[in-house]
């Protein structure tokens, strides 16, 4: 590292090159433009500004050209030239990295992401480096959000990229290590946790290949899933796909997770996996390792035409003479393997060691209220609820949490038709419940038993106990499932 982190995370604050203070002098219109990949809104914020703040806006967002002079007046020039973050153009000096502010409100990760300009910005297509280092994009925002925070004693970030999930278990890991097959970004990856100012172990091999032997309490990846046809070494993007055939690069992390998971640690993928013939539960069911509970979430299916314009178009190929070419190609690979369509979510496997492990196969691609961390983190304890032996449920005392009661029924009627209880947070569930259950879940508050609501509901309808309670247990376990009730 031939700059001084300290010294360039003390002048990036004093420009206000933070998370905070760049959105405030961007605007709404900016931060949404920088989503759509189009500088002008945020270019019109500035309104022409040349203070330190602005010109570094201009230099690493927005990838323009700016005076030497105004970019000397914010960061050493020399010390950034000579670590090849900068380049001059003229009298001026354009970005070869983007140092970009980071910020996180959920759990106080901050700092600054180091990585390759973003591509396509204001709509300028061109190839992508094989040894591209993307920044901070929605999937690594999506993983981090689902990460579970519970303190853990060692943490794997496998295939770090920028680093920026190294950044997020930091705050609750008191080790972290971070691979990557690319050495550019473990470079990369090195300046960001210096400019957070964290510890992180980094190490470069494929897979689990740079920590055999060991075993971690979380494991958290989003790795180079991109189903392309196998290419040259030179040819392959590395951030996003590993010339493994199809999905095997997502079948050999879970297949080997619980030889590099301690008891009770888990690995959290944000991934895709191939739609066969085959039903995808019984595919994925065969990688899950023996004795590990496993919980994965659909969010959404692609077709196989959907999927390969997606990458097309993030490799800079759409509107090139090779576009069609590669279409033709990625459709014989897919028609080759038996790929029909290309599943994208959230895998949750965890060495759970029981005697049953516990499998759970879902498509949702509801809206959800982000962060679910704790959703994750809390999976765990909610199967062990629903799991009780039936005279211990009657006898817990759960409650409901986090959750609205609406009513359904005919416009008029004296009584409704049905009661829904909706979360508020985490996946957004909701269950439609008659009369009794309605009854039940809304008398559970942690203060009666499961056994004296069910008794004193029966009473109330005129129904038998015991045949209610046969009917209403099953809801109330799928209810602790669902995180809908919670013991303790």
């Amino acid at each position: 590292m031939r700059i001084d982190p300290a010294i360039l995370r003390d002048q990036l604050t004093a420009a206000r090159y933070t998370s905070d203070a760049v959105v405030d002098r961007i605007g709404e219109d900016g931060q949404a433009g920088l989503g759509r990949n189009c500088t002008v809104p945020s270019d019109v914020a500035l309104a022409g500004a040349t203070d330190p703040q602005a010109a570094l806006i201009r230099l690493f967002i927005l990838q323009q050209a700016v005076p030497r002079e105004q970019v000397a007046a914010a960061v050493d020039v020399e010390a950034l030239l000579g670590a090849g973050f900068l380049k001059g153009d003229g009298g001026a000096l354009r970005a070869v990295v983007d140092i970009r502010p980071y910020g996180s409100p959920d759990d106080g990760a901050t700092g600054w992401v180091v990585a390759d300009p973003t591509p396509g910005l204001d709509h300028t297509m061109s190839p992508i480096r094989p040894d591209y280092v993307l920044g901070v994009s929605p999937a690594s925002t999506t993983l981090a959000q689902l990460t579970m925070r519970t303190p853990v004693g060692a943490a794997l970030d496998l295939g770090t990229g920028c680093g920026v999930q190294s950044l997020h278990l930091s705050r609750h890991a008191e080790r972290v290590v971070a691979t990557d097959v690319n050495e550019r970004a473990l470079d990369l990856a090195q300046v960001t946790a210096a400019l957070g100012g964290v510890a992180v172990d980094y190490r470069n091999g494929s897979l689990y290949e740079p920590v055999a032997g060991e075993r971690f309490d979380l494991i958290v990846s989003n790795p180079p899933f991109v189903m392309s046809p196998p290419s040259d070494e030179a040819d392959t993007l590395t951030y996003r796909e590993a010339n493994f055939e199809g999905d095997a690069l997502v079948e050999t992390l879970i297949r080997g997770a619980a030889e590099h998971l301690n008891p009770g640690g888990s690995l959290q993928l944000l991934t895709n996996w191939a739609v066969t013939d085959q039903p995808w539960e019984e595919r994925l069911t065969e990688w899950i390792p023996r004795g590990c509970d496993a919980w994965v979430i659909e969010r959404e299916r692609l077709d196989v035409f959907s999927y390969i314009e997606m990458w097309l178009a993030d490799a800079g190929l759409a509107g090139t003479g090779r576009w069609r070419a590669a279409y033709d190609e990625w459709l014989g690979y897919f028609e080759r393997l038996g790929v029909r369509s290309i599943g994208m979510g959230w895998v949750l496997v965890t060495r759970a060691e029981r005697a049953e492990p516990h499998r759970r196969f879902e498509s949702w691609p509801h809206a959800v209220a982000q962060p679910v961390g704790e959703v994750f983190a809390r999976h765990r304890a909610a199967l062990d609820a629903s799991q009780l032996p039936t005279a211990e449920l009657l006898a817990s005392k759960p409650r409901l949490v986090d959750v609205e009661q609406e009513t359904l029924g005919r416009p008029g009627a004296e009584d409704p038709e049905h009661v829904v209880f909706r979360q508020r947070v985490g996946l957004l569930r909701a269950v439609k419940a008659d009369t009794a259950l309605a009854a039940a879940l809304g008398a559970l508050d942690g203060d009666l038993t499961v056994g004296q609501v069910i008794a004193a509901v029966a009473q109330v309808l005129d129904l038998d106990a015991a045949e209610l309670a046969a009917a209403l247990v099953p809801e109330i376990r799928q209810a602790l499932l669902d995180q809908m009730l919670r013991l303790g």
